[in-house]
């Protein structure tokens, strides 16, 4: 008696495993589908594909001016930028360049900022000549795309965002290499009298 009820004691678990596995189906796993582009006897055309919707855009794609979706018109960086360059592209551009740009090109783009201050590859300064004299494009592709060890900001840094960036670094730029004589009169006369008194 005793022996049957080990074996008995030994079968169960067994038992158990086999009527649960009997009773598991599928069902989620091997639902009824269309695969795509194949036949349907619901639809009147008889296949599964469904027209678009008028108006629809896919998710991804080029929007109607290629040099402001991607910073070239026929393989060459766009010269300049494709948006109107105004005081609220570049406060956007600002906002934008020091949340995303400052923490390695540093608050007026030396290639100072705080991670590189912390053992990051410092990047090249953005006034450089050879920056300075880039295309619009070229700095919207760097942006988007990355270059050497700095990563791509497409996922980040929506695209015209992207642009208000390259509007501001245009300013950087400016700010840092701009001759006395390219202001006007009052700013002129401005800061030669705080030269004079310093």
């Amino acid at each position: 008696m005793r022996e049957r009820t080990t074996r008995l004691g030994a079968l169960l678990p067994l038992l158990v495993v086999a009527a649960l596995a009997a009773g598991c189906r599928q069902d989620m796993h091997d639902q009824p589908r269309y695969e795509p582009n194949g036949p349907s006897a619901f639809f009147p055309d008889g296949t599964s594909v469904r027209p678009l919707v008028e108006g629809v855009v896919a998710r991804g794609s080029l929007i109607g001016d290629p040099a402001l979706a991607t910073g070239e018109v026929d393989g060459e960086p766009v010269q300049i930028n494709p948006l109107p360059v105004g005081p609220d592209l570049l406060a956007r551009g600002r906002q934008r360049y020091e949340i995303y740009c400052s923490p390695c090109h540093g608050s007026v783009g030396l290639g100072d900022g705080m991670i590189v201050q912390r053992g990051y590859r410092q990047p090249p300064s953005l006034h450089e000549e050879r920056l300075r004299t880039a295309a619009d494009g070229y700095l919207y592709d760097v942006i988007a795309n990355g270059y050497g060890v700095m990563p791509a900001y497409r996922a980040q840094v929506p695209l015209r965002d992207r642009w208000a960036i390259v509007a501001y670094i245009r300013a950087l730029q400016l700010s840092q290499h701009a001759s006395l004589d390219a202001l006007p009169e009052p700013d002129r006369a401005g800061i030669l009298d705080r030269g004079e008194n310093e």
